[in-house]
């Protein structure tokens, strides 16, 4: 089977959970505006850490989609997955109970897990006396990486596929890749898949301080988060959710389906084999995979008009990143919106590359491409069109989000816009 015999695979619903909005509409809202997701860390007492700044996600009301009880036995990442779900399936107008479950899946990964949990239940054992008899019985529920997809599979009776990716910042859009190849070959009809993350706290923070990953600019944070900007010096870890409603063509026809965001067209996924933690020397991983992906659509280099970049902050990766796009498209590379919304909601690590898609459909629907903000000084290895500081508007036709990942970990994925 050639991949034109494939079902065509629909964007049907989305939701997120961002540090620069709550909704969809809020975090559109917010891109569009230039917002900056970032401040003091509110979740502890940071005083003593290299790094006294994240993008939190802020005024999040967990009991607008969760009962009390159940936000208990839940960590911060399971939490913003529920919502997140709940507002994409609201969002996609489908009704389960009114299709079959046994077809209907759920992919949600996270790089990390609960975190917070870990550093809940590791104080009830060492700072109380040592005695395990402390440590709670939903200790390893709560932890875990796939609990997310799980909750959500039994708030909407889920009955197919059901897991977790775990591929560093690679980890949703994995997710995504995953679906559109269970799809594809015919053993689901509709899932929910993305990611999530909540890793401002201790460990989290003190880990990649460890590994001088983040910004340090603690006296002016809302400029740390600078990609491709000759300043860089680090990202800045963001938190939340993005989940996405994806569909069979035929299945969203046939339920009626109001909106259709964009096609899942094309999927590339590689590896550098290079390094743990830096990326191969000129992007040649994230050449291939963009390479793919569009291969894998059935497009020219040329139909692509965006790319929402991985584009960290980080000095290798927005030099490696910059240089693998110039290798994969020639001179058309200065022609091409490139922009990173990580400007704007920091790095989600697992979660990045669903809030990014969603970030990019969002862009094909509306005709607008978002920002990256924070860019004042021009990176003679960074030379392309990275839509500094406000959004400019563009129809885009076609568009890729690429996502790269701590163990070389590289996925890009091809969106095409719907005309139907």
């Amino acid at each position: 089977m050639s991949r034109y015999d494939y079902p065509t695979i629909v964007v049907t619903g989305v939701g997120a959970v961002t540090p620069i909005g709550n909704t969809v509409q809020e975090f559109w809202t917010g891109m569009m505006n230039a917002a900056n997701g970032a401040g003091p860390i509110t979740r502890f007492d940071a005083e003593k850490f290299d790094t006294r700044f994240a993008c939190e996600v802020k005024q999040y009301d967990p009991l607008l989609h969760i009962n009390r009880k159940e936000t208990q036995r839940m960590d911060l990442f399971t939490q913003f997955a529920i919502s997140a779900s709940a507002m994409a399936v609201e969002d996609s107008g489908i009704d389960f109970e009114k299709v079959n479950k046994e077809r209907a899946g759920v992919i949600i990964g996270s790089g990390i897990g609960g975190m917070w949990t870990y550093h809940h239940q590791q104080q009830n054992l060492y700072i109380r006396d040592g005695n395990p008899d402390r440590i709670s019985p939903f200790f390893v529920p709560m932890l875990i990486s796939d609990i997310a997809a799980g909750h959500v599979a039994i708030r909407f009776g889920l009955k197919g596929p059901n897991y977790a990716t775990v591929s560093a910042c690679a980890t949703s859009s994995h997710s995504i890749a995953d679906a559109l190849m269970i799809m594809q070959r015919g053993d689901a009809d509709v899932m929910l898949v993305g990611g999530s993350e909540a890793v401002v706290c201790p460990m989290g923070i003190g880990g990649f301080n460890s590994m001088k990953a983040l910004s340090t600019r603690n006296d002016d944070p809302m400029t740390a988060s600078r990609p491709f900007d000759l300043g860089r010096d680090g990202f800045v870890m963001g938190e939340g959710s993005g989940i996405m409603v994806v569909e069979t063509l035929e299945h969203a026809m046939n339920r009626g389906a109001e909106k259709i965001y964009g096609i899942i067209a094309g999927i590339g996924l590689t590896d550098d084999a290079f390094h743990i933690t830096q990326p191969a020397p000129g992007g040649e991983g994230a050449v291939r995979s963009m390479k793919l992906c569009i291969q894998d659509a059935g497009l020219e280099l040329t139909d692509i008009d965006y790319i929402n970049a991985h584009g960290t902050s980080t000095p290798f990766n927005d030099k490696n990143e910059s240089a693998a796009i110039k290798t994969v498209f020639g001179e058309y590379a200065h022609s091409i919106a490139v922009s990173s919304t990580k400007s704007m909601t920091g790095h989600l690590l697992g979660a990045a590359g669903a809030i990014e898609a969603i970030a990019t459909v969002l862009a094909m629907k509306h005709s607008m491409i978002p920002p990256t903000i924070n860019y004042t000084t021009p990176d003679p290895d960074c030379d392309l069109n990275y839509v500094p500081n406000v959004p400019i508007a563009k129809q885009i036709k076609a568009a890729v989000s690429n996502t790269f990942g701590f163990g070389g970990h590289n996925a890009s994925i091809c969106f095409k816009a719907y005309e139907g």
